[in-house]
């Protein structure tokens, strides 16, 4: 089997290092709509799920239900989203303790050795052609399916947005975290300003600006290989989880981020490239 690289670079690989089965699961989602605006949805941490050649790592079935796993509640408000704006969307169908979609492959935390004093022991000891296994079955079709949905798009517009979305655990080391939703961005904050004032008509909202994470952390892949490198509108949304693990929060939350992107996404002064 030939593997082609984003380089150009092909390699031959042994079936020995083919990690998903015949009958396992792509190793991202589409969902493909007309696009009602030319911008794309992304979701890293959609799912928990492990390849079954890798059984379970050595962990918990309740360890993986946590965010220790999975974005909790964000590939539902993902589906939800695309859905309410009619929005193509990429989702990763694999957990990120297989490989973290939204790390360098060179990122020590791109495969998890532990995470919240929970050890991954399918995760020790790893070599160079494990970790290339898995970024060949999962990591680079996942960014490649991203691309791909980035330049149908581009058939349009000269630069069509992306949105990534996130969740977070309400407390960390335990301090409690109050926003309901983080705005994350570096430079380009044509996206994540024009956001923050939309979603500032709630009153009630308590809404991050770079919380509790930043833009600015190199721990942010796909925004910054996808988007923020070409010069591409985009914006990376955290939502809090417990407002998102069950479906009613999952449609209301959708729902409020939806009407607040909306307007923002009308404008066609959004798609063009950010020079700062």
């Amino acid at each position: 089997m030939v593997r082609s690289t984003p380089f150009g670079i092909t390699t031959v690989l042994d079936q020995e290092t083919i990690l998903l089965g015949a009958d396992e699961p792509a190793p991202f989602v589409l969902l493909e709509v007309e696009p009602a605006y030319p911008a794309v949805l992304v979701c890293d941490h959609a799912e928990n799920r492990i390849p079954a050649r890798l059984g379970q790592l050595g962990v918990s079935p309740l360890d993986l239900e946590t965010h220790f796993a999975v974005d909790i509640g964000a590939g539902a408000v993902t589906r939800h989203m695309s859905a309410a704006l009619q929005l193509p969307a990429v989702l990763c169908a694999y957990s990120r303790l297989v490989v973290d979609c939204n790390r360098r492959l060179d990122d020590p935390t791109a495969f998890a050795l532990c995470a919240d004093d929970i050890l991954v022991p399918g995760n020790q000891g790893l070599t160079h052609a494990n970790r290339q296994a898995r970024a060949d079955a999962v990591y680079w079709p996942y960014h490649h399916a991203v691309r791909a949905a980035l330049a149908a798009l581009e058939e349009q517009v000269k630069a069509p947005a992306l949105i990534a979305i996130h969740s977070f655990t309400p407390a960390w080391n335990a301090v409690e975290r109050p926003w309901h939703i983080g705005i994350l961005w570096d430079t380009d904050s044509r996206i994540p300003v024009a956001l923050m004032t939309e979603l500032g008509r709630h009153p009630e909202l308590i809404v991050g600006d770079n919380q509790p994470y930043s833009g600015k952390h190199l721990h942010d892949f796909t925004v910054d290989y996808h988007a923020e490198a070409a010069g591409l509108a985009h914006v990376s949304i955290e939502i809090r989880q417990d407002l998102i693990d069950h479906d009613a929060g999952v449609e209301r939350w959708a729902t409020v981020l939806a009407d607040a992107l909306r307007p923002i996404l009308a404008d066609p002064g959004l798609y063009t490239h950010w020079t700062a």
